[in-house]
C-alpha cells in the first residue's frame, strides 16, 4: 500500500541543522508525531536512507518522513458500507454522512459505522490509513464531517477547532417559532444525573456557545441556521431544547415523530478548515437529506 510522505528540500539556509528541529519548526510535526515516527523502518530518511532525529543534513540532500500509519491500532475492523465522500487527498477526507450512521464503533454498532466504511475505503484505494476523526456528528445527525488521514493531519485539525479556522454551520428544524429571530444560547452543559446519554444546562458544566439565526419561520417550527463555538455532545439539541424549541424529531429532548422524521432534523450543511498541510482554506457544503427535505416541503420552510 502507498505510503503518505513529506519532504523537505534541505536549503543553505537550512543545512547543519539536527533533523529533530527541522521536523518540529519546518513541517510542524509535535513531539508526539515525531517519537511515533522515528523508531519505524521507513519513518525517517534523507536522501532514501533512515538517519536518527539527531543527524544535521547538508545542503542539497531531501529529508523526508512517513506520515500514515504503516499498521492499524484502533482495532476497528474494515466492513463494506455506504460511504459519500465529498473530498479527499494524502491528509484529509470530507464525508457526506448519512443519517442513523455511527460516527465511530460502540455498543451494538461494531461494523457499520463510518470508521468501518472508511477503513474498507482505504482498502480498496490500496492506501494506507487508519481511523482518525477530527470531530464526531450524533448518530442521528446528517452531513459534513472531516476525517484525518494521519495522526499529523488529527492533530493540526483538532488544534483549528473551536477557533475562527474550523467554522460548522448546520442546518436544524425546531418546534415552534424560534424569537428573538438571531441569538446566542450561552449555557454550561454536562450529563443528567440517572442518564447514561442525557445532557442538560447545569451551571458546573463546560461552556458551550452556539450562534443561531432563523432563516424561515412556518406556522409550527422553525428552519434555522446555527454555528457552534464549542462542540459539547448533543450541545445544540440541548440548548435548542432549552429555550423551549427542540429540534423536530428528537426522541430524547423533544417527542419522536417518525411519521414527520424520523431522527432528529438536524444536518451538518457547510463546513470550513485550512489544510493541515497546505494551509489552504477549504470550504464544503451539503444539501439537506431527502428525510429534512420532506419535512421542510411538509411544513412550507
Amino acid at each position: 500500500m502507498s505510503a503518505r510522505r513529506l519532504e523537505l528540500p534541505i536549503t543553505g539556509a537550512l543545512a547543519g541543522i539536527k533533523v529533530d528541529t527541522l521536523l518540529k519548526r519546518h513541517l510542524g510535526l509535535s513531539g508526539t508525531v515525531v517519537r511515533r515516527i522515528k523508531w519505524l523502518e521507513d519513518g525517517i530518511l534523507v536522501d532514501g536512507a533512515r538517519v536518527n532525529t539527531r543527524f544535521c543534513p547538508q545542503e542539497g540532500q531531501v529529508l523526508s518522513v512517513r506520515l500514515s500509519d504503516p499498521e492499524r491500532r484502533s482495532g476497528i475492523l474494515p466492513a463494506p458500507g455506504p460511504l459519500d465522500v465529498v473530498y479527499e487527498d494524502g491528509d484529509v477526507v470530507v464525508l457526506n454522512k448519512a443519517p442513523g450512521v455511527p460516527v465511530h464503533p460502540g455498543p451494538g454498532h461494531y461494523s457499520d459505522t463510518v470508521g468501518n466504511y472508511l477503513l474498507y475505503y482505504y482498502d480498496q484505494e490500496g492506501t494506507e490509513g487508519d481511523f482518525h476523526p477530527v470531530h464526531r456528528l450524533d448518530r442521528g445527525t446528517s452531513g459534513l464531517l472531516v476525517v484525518a488521514r494521519h495522526p499529523h493531519a488529527q492533530e493540526v485539525l483538532k488544534e483549528q477547532l473551536h477557533t475562527d479556522c474550523f467554522r460548522r454551520e448546520y442546518l436544524a428544524v425546531c418546534e415552534g417559532i424560534l424569537e428573538p429571530p438571531v441569538g446566542t444560547i450561552e449555557e454550561p452543559l454536562g450529563p443528567k444525573p440517572g442518564s447514561l446519554v442525557e445532557q442538560m444546562v447545569r451551571s458546573d458544566g463546560k461552556f458551550a456557545r452556539t450562534h443561531y439565526e432563523v432563516v424561515k419561520a412556518g406556522e409550527s417550527c422553525t428552519l434555522v441556521r446555527l454555528v457552534l463555538d464549542t462542540g459539547r455532545t448533543h450541545q445544540i439539541r440541548v440548548h435548542l431544547a432549552h429555550l423551549g424549541h427542540p429540534l423536530v424529531g428528537d426522541f430524547l429532548y423533544g417527542k419522536e415523530e417518525p411519521e414527520r422524521i424520523p431522527r432528529p432534523a438536524l444536518h451538518s450543511h457547510r463546513l470550513t478548515f485550512r489544510h493541515p498541510i497546505t494551509g489552504q482554506e477549504m470550504g464544503f457544503t451539503a444539501p439537506v437529506t431527502q428525510d429534512m427535505k420532506r419535512l421542510l416541503d411538509q411544513e412550507e420552510l
